[in-house]
């Protein structure tokens, strides 16, 4: 879980758009893209690896891995936000 302080100095490093948690039904839909190859980050590779959570960009157009408890907030990492899951 991450920390409602960190959560607060938390942003988008490409817009400085506030972030905020997935809730865990959108991480269950995440995972199951995973799961299936259909879900890639920014720099079109597949991702492999479940999430254990996932930030939201104000925008809804893309979101932070979560893994470990520890927010991976690089973009080539970010995923576009998945029009099915909305």
């Amino acid at each position: 879980m991450i920390s409602e302080d960190l959560l607060e100095i938390l942003c988008c490093p490409e817009t400085h758009q506030p972030v905020t948690v997935a809730d865990s039904d959108l991480v269950d839909q995440l995972n199951k893209l995973i799961g299936s190859g259909n879900l890639k980050n920014r720099d079109g590779k597949s991702v492999e690896e479940k999430l254990d959570g996932a930030l939201i960009r104000e925008d809804r157009q893309i979101l932070f891995p979560v893994r470990k408890n520890i927010p991976v907030m690089m973009i080539p990492e970010s995923i576009p936000f998945p029009e099915s899951t909305d």
